[in-house]
């Protein structure tokens, strides 16, 4: 009977086998100050301006040197690993994947803080290494383990000053360890904090509070269970990108458009409110010396809002907007455009210029302005003019993974397992702050001016037609994203003699629908489904993986890897508009993902170092854009489909050990990651609800915000209980995040005669061949690149055995020559050079050169943080 149960638990709860944690004290020790250091150069300066990710994916593999140390040498430029969209790179907590559904990418929140919980016991696998808790994914995959026995035995306080996104950290961990009473107890607070003082991007502040509790119990030698929670409540505010022109009138290469004054006061208008409450219940089971099982259930409930600035029938607030800039009334681009520079324009140039320079106020927001223009308005009944909004992203997730492990042979060890999951987000936009106005009327403004009143196309809501909103309540859109996913895995490991081999598959089913709770009148006018639930999209996914590594000679080893993968398009590119109606993207399909790498290391007593090639084709990927269309002055919703992309490069690392405590390592990457084809693109504009049809010329665009090329040489010592690095790093091949509306078929026609009917040819779209046919211009569609450049970085660091315990000082110092040149990201600006007339016909080129003024962001200064903590 007893046997009988074993089988039909392990048949319901296939689950991964409960990692021992290694008592490796002292290297424990070695490694607390550089974890401290990576962990804080992630939290501190990196993906602040990002809303919903991190860029930089978490990776790192012992076994490999550049892999093990790029994640943290690099990342004050936002490394991607091999410039990988970080949905490729998979996390894992306890076994249960914790990627959010929607988007595919690991919301860094939901463990920030939690420093001494995630450097305690990750395991972290490369592309082809196997893993004990899935089939590794094609950028990499991290398990962090939160089980209480496993955390090192002790307490920790540690506190720190710095000069970056937040001032102060405070952190208190304890951890009991397994009593004799089979009780492990263990906890972790962590406060962060910065005001608009002291955080050094102006106008932006922090304030965090990380926490982590968690009781196991060893039920006997084969059971335990294990109850967890954590949460990371986050608000701040955030920065903004902006264009050379703006910088240069700002003399700042921190110029933040998203904050101005209100009664003497700094004050943002985008502010992060983040909270992701997440509780995980674990039971191991050592089934016998051979084979472990893990099940896992997890919930979490994730509360994301960002505010932004809007505006009604008036001029953008924002000082940085282009009507503003001195280049809007003088070409300072093209001297044969004789009607950008006339003697007037000119003197608007000067006189723009001389206001924006002549104070920080005159380049910030003006909030008391648009309290008494709302205020003014107000008194005769009108709606508010300027008002502050609130987009929400919230989700409720539910998981259960299980994993079963057991050892075939001494050769041979087996893994499988499965995880189902479910996810409902909750997208709805709300009013934060009329900003002294009374009210707001539930209308599509950019439709008013477009249709009569009382038509169909101006009510966001016809359920509702008559909706006032007031501060705190919804407008605009409200709607429901369901996923439902279900996923098995297996992989093979075998090991004889000089030859370490795996192989890897999965199989799993993705299901999405969009649930609308407001009948859009756009989409309504044209016979399409906005209210109620939309259908079913299904997908079945899956693929396998191949790897060995073979020790040919002493310290030598060769490694391959190989790879086939579909998987279902992520929902948030799935919909066409989905704050507008129900429609799936046309010709959504699964993406195919081929991978590959070959490799070679070496290691003796004075040397490591490994050289790695690798190659990936995706096609069939979907990507999805929203951003205010200028020719129709209207939001457009893009889907490009059809997309293929080619990823390749060498990477290497070196590490020479000159002396017990003096070394050199290198590490480097030369990449190419870039679409190898034009793709179709379907767009809607929030004032039509019908559906455009064109080409998209995006071949060759470059993966945007991550350098292709870096390379960086370190000289590290390590003796009597000191650590110093001197790290030099080398970035370029930057690109930005291009705009697919510059490039529609259409656009390009437009833009041509817009040259033509200027008289511009300094910059022609088209040209003709030898055999008179139109060409397309390379240059006219060419990607935006950002400056690359020289860092240097320091990193100082003391133990100092303590009676009790162990005390730890760690001053990292970077971008030490303070080059404030180098571009970390930024993107195109959406909008045309040329303006559409009410008839629909192409007019002048503008005088302002948007395609001239992409928006950007540049690597901090000289920054540091100084660390002290005390383990006892």
């Amino acid at each position: 009977m007893k046997k009988k149960l074993k089988l039909i638990v392990m048949a319901l709860c296939l689950a991964p086998m409960a990692f021992a944690q290694t008592d490796d004290t002292k290297q424990q020790e070695q490694n607390t100050i550089a974890d401290e250091q990576a962990f804080t150069f992630t939290e501190a300066q990196l993906g602040e301006d990002d809303d919903m990710s991190q860029n930089v994916s978490i990776i790192s593999s012992n076994q490999n040197i550049y892999a093990s140390k790029v994640g943290f040498a690099f990342s004050p430029v936002r490394f991607r690993y091999r410039a990988f969209n970080q949905k490729y790179n998979e996390i894992y907590i306890n076994g249960v994947q914790m990627n959010d559904m929607e988007s595919g990418q690991f919301r860094f929140s939901l463990i920030g803080g939690l420093n001494r919980v995630t450097n305690n016991s990750r395991e972290a696998s490369l592309p082809f290494e196997a893993t004990n808790y899935a089939m590794s994914a094609m950028g990499g995959s991290n398990n962090y383990d939160f089980r209480p026995s496993h955390m090192r035995t002790g307490q920790h306080a540690s506190i720190a000053g710095a000069n970056r996104n937040y001032t102060l950290r405070g952190v208190y961990a304890y951890n009991s360890g397994l009593r004799p009473d089979g009780w492990a107890f263990s906890a972790n607070v962590t406060y962060r904090w910065a005001n608009m003082e002291t955080s050094y991007i102006e106008g932006t502040f922090y304030n965090s509070l990380s926490y982590y509790f968690g009781a196991e119990k060893k039920l006997n030698d084969n059971h335990a269970i294990s109850l967890v929670t954590w949460g990371n409540p986050t608000e701040r505010a955030g920065q903004g990108a902006s264009t050379d022109e703006m910088y240069w009138l700002a003399n700042n290469r921190y110029y933040n458009p998203y904050w101005g004054y209100q009664n003497g006061k700094k004050r943002s208008s985008r502010i992060v409110n983040d909270f992701q409450p997440s509780v995980m219940f674990t039971w191991d089971w050592n089934i016998n010396e051979t084979s472990k099982l893990t099940t896992v259930l997890s919930g979490r409930y994730s509360i994301y809002k960002n505010t932004r600035l809007n505006y009604n029938d008036v001029e953008k607030p924002q000082a940085d907007y282009w009507k503003n800039m001195p280049s809007s009334y003088y070409d300072v681009w093209y001297s044969d455009d004789k009607s950008g520079r006339t003697e007037a324009g000119y003197n608007d140039f000067w006189r723009a210029r001389d206001y924006m320079m002549s104070s920080k106020a005159h380049r910030q927001l003006n909030f008391d302005r648009m309290y008494y223009a709302n205020q003014q308005i107000a008194k005769n009944g009108g709606d508010a003019v300027y008002f502050i909004q609130a987009k929400h992203n919230d989700n409720l997730n539910l998981a259960l993974a299980s994993t079963f492990k057991t050892e075939l042979s001494k050769n041979a060890i087996w893994n499988m397992g499965f995880q189902l999951a479910t996810n409902k987000g909750m997208h709805y936009q709300t009013m934060e702050d009329l900003l002294g106005a009374e009210k707001f009327s539930n209308l599509n403004t950019y439709a008013i001016s477009k249709y009569a009143a009382g038509d169909d196309h101006i009510y966001y809501d016809l359920n509702n037609k008559n909706a006032i909103v007031k501060e705190g309540d919804i407008f605009g859109y409200d709607y429901n994203i369901l996923v439902n996913k279900a996923q098995f895995w297996t992989s093979l490991r075998y090991t004889k003699g000089r030859l370490h081999s795996f192989v890897a598959g999965r199989v799993g089913s993705v299901s999405m629908q969009r649930d609308g709770k407001m009948l859009n009148g756009v989409a309504n006018a044209t016979g399409v489904s906005s209210y109620g639930k939309s259908g079913t999209a299904r997908f079945l996914e899956g693929g396998g993986k191949f790897g060995l590594a073979y020790l040919f000679a002493k310290g030598q080893t060769i490694t391959l890897g190989l790879g086939y993968e579909m998987k279902a398009p992520q929902p948030q590119n799935a919909f066409i508009s989905p704050e507008v109606n129900n429609d799936f993207v046309f010709n959504l399909k699964n993406e195919k993902i081929f991978s590959s790498e070959l490799g070679y290391q070496f290691e003796n007593s004075w040397l490591k170092a490994n050289i790695n090639g690798y190659y990936s084709a995706l096609s069939d990927v979907t990507e999805w854009q929203n951003f205010f269309y200028d020719d129709l002055n209207s939001f457009s919703y893009v889907s490009m489909t059809g997309i293929k992309k080619e990823y390749y490069g060498i990477e290497w690392g070196l590490n020479v050990k000159l002396s017990p405590s003096f070394s050199i390592r290198t590490i480097g990457t030369v990449s190419e990651a870039k679409n190898t084809n034009n793709a179709d693109v379907v767009y809607m504009h929030s004032t039509e609800g019908t559906y455009h049809s064109d080409i998209v010329y995006n071949k060759n665009m470059r993966e945007s915000g991550t350098p292709l090329t870096a390379m960086g040489l370190t000289l590290s010592y390590s003796a009597k209980g000191w650590f110093i690095d001197l790290s030099g790093n080398y970035y370029d091949r930057i690109y930005l995040s291009y705009s697919p509306s510059y490039r529609y078929g259409e656009t390009l026609e437009n833009r041509q005669k817009s040259y033509e009917n200027s008289g511009i040819a300094a910059e022609q779209v088209f040209a003709k061949n030898e055999a008179g046919d139109k060409v397309l211009l390379g240059e006219a569609i060419a990607q935006e690149k950002g400056k690359g450049g020289f860092m240097l970085d320091l990193s100082i660091g003391r133990s100092i055995r303590m009676k009790k315990g162990n005390l730890s000082i760690n001053l990292s110092i970077t971008n030490l020559l303070n080059n404030q040149n180098m571009v970390t990201g930024g993107y195109e600006q959406s909008r045309s050079n040329y303006s559409v007339k009410d008839d629909g016909t192409v007019g002048s080129a503008r005088v302002y050169k948007f395609n001239r003024n992409p928006m950007k962001f540049y690597a901090y200064g000289i920054n540091g943080m100084l660390n002290i903590g005390y383990n006892f």
